[in-house]
């Protein structure tokens, strides 16, 4: 019997595991093996850091809905991987070869970079993970008994700004509604180049957009900013200038501050030289094959993309909801065709659609592809992206639940939207 493991449960794990039972034959035996027992919409994790959300409403066991379907699953995750026997060592010890690995293992928070940094032995919040954004509701809530500054935004090489974007947006919003803004100053420290670069170069009009939503909100914000230690009530920065010297180093106090970090390959995975660049991302061609072992496929976070442009402080290149269900999709063409003996020729489009709530409004980005130059390229806000959202929320767990990829009514919106997953094959 063919064995197919996917390696993670995540948004882009879970996806690639559920199109994959759907596509291809029972006599194919499909498996999952994920770091713990749970599967959390990451999207929704701000949210839970503002108490709108709790800690159960955004995750969810996800062995039992696997086994419904079918899809063999492990929560001790992955200790070794030899690519040679295609062989895997798990976290309980155990062992399991594969025919197909799919790579869907996310990142490595890499908040150990800058001194001071990240919830477990540092001084600042995250909401990356379910857990910290549980952290971060909780120092939330002593913001509100003791106001002062609150500093946000994303450490040197960070990649995902969104969240960023979107934190800094709900807690102004959070704060008006209760009364105390005028006593807590905000301030968005980050190391892109203007504000809503994003990684990207910029959506649309993005750069318009969140200058207008910053001043409208009195938010202050330093770009080309390279954040070098917090202390307990203090961040230090350098902000450098286009041609990368510094203009000089800054210290700012704070009460509340919140940052992303950069990302890094899951050891496991990273320590697979071959397979990986020197961050432990994998290398993979335009099918999302590894370009060492044609056996491994990988989606999501965890796949090395180049940076759009070079930049004074390095930002990478984020991977969206959608591009990572557009890489999957890929990927389970591309192991289909091969059990059919025909040649892996699926490529995903790499479609970036953001979804940013802000308390009771929001801002939508969309570029097809991701990288310029596109074919859409565009930005929208209006309350309207707030119920999206909600409805995004339920419609993923919706889908989860009753373990599919992509239902016809999905396909259907996409192609209204001018949208797919794949690229045409005569391209």
């Amino acid at each position: 019997m063919t064995t197919v493991i996917v390696a993670g449960a995540g948004l882009g794990g879970v996806s690639a595991a559920f199109e994959l039972r759907e596509t291809l034959s029972k006599e194919v035996n499909v498996e999952v093996v994920n770091e713990g027992e749970e599967f959390n919409f990451v999207p929704s994790n701000p949210w839970v850091a503002f108490g709108s959300r709790t800690r159960d409403q955004v995750a969810l066991p996800i062995g039992p809905i696997f086994d419904k379907h079918d899809i063999d699953f492990n929560g001790s995750g992955i200790k070794h991987i030899d690519p040679e026997a295609r062989r895997l060592t798990l976290g309980d010890g155990s062992q399991k070869s594969y025919d197909f690995l799919v790579i869907c293992t996310g990142p490595k928070l890499a908040f150990e970079q800058v001194p001071g940094a990240g919830p477990e032995n540092g001084y600042t919040q995250s909401i990356c993970t379910v857990d910290h954004a549980v952290k971060a509701h909780q120092a939330f809530e002593q913001l509100l008994e003791n106001p002062g500054p609150v500093l946000v935004g994303a450490l040197p090489g960070a990649s995902c700004f969104g969240p960023a974007y979107e934190y800094v947006l709900s807690l102004e919003y959070e704060l008006r509604k209760r009364k105390i803004r005028d006593r807590v100053p905000i301030t968005f420290i980050t190391p892109e180049p203007y504000i809503g670069h994003m990684g990207l170069g910029g959506v649309g009009d993005s750069k318009g957009l969140m200058e207008h939503k910053f001043r409208e909100h009195g938010i202050k914000w330093v770009c080309n900013a390279k954040v070098t230690e917090f202390s307990n009530n203090e961040a230090s920065f350098d902000v450098l200038n286009e041609d990368g010297s510094s203009r000089g180093s800054q210290q700012l106090p704070f009460h509340l501050a919140i940052f992303l970090p950069a990302f890094k390959g899951s050891p496991a995975v990273a320590e697979v030289t071959e397979l990986c660049n020197p961050k432990g991302f994998v290398k993979v061609d335009k099918h999302q094959r590894s370009v060492a072992y044609p056996e491994i496929y990988a989606a999501g976070v965890c796949v090395a993309i180049a940076p759009i442009e070079e930049t004074p402080v390095p930002v990478g290149a984020p991977k969206t909801g959608l591009m990572i269900e557009s890489m999957t999709s890929a990927i389970v063409a591309n192991i289909k065709a091969t059990l059919e003996d025909e040649a892996a020729t699926a490529e995903p489009t790499l479609s970036a659609l953001c979804l940013a709530d802000m308390g009771n409004t929001g801002m939508a980005f969309l570029a097809v592809p991701q990288n310029p130059p596109r074919n859409q390229n565009w930005t929208g806000s209006g309350r309207w992206v707030h119920w999206a959202k909600v409805g995004f929320e339920k419609y993923f767990f919706h889908k989860v639940r009753h373990g599919t990829s992509e239902p016809v009514y999905e396909k259907v919106g996409m192609r209204m939207m001018g949208l797919s997953r794949l690229k045409p094959k005569d391209d």
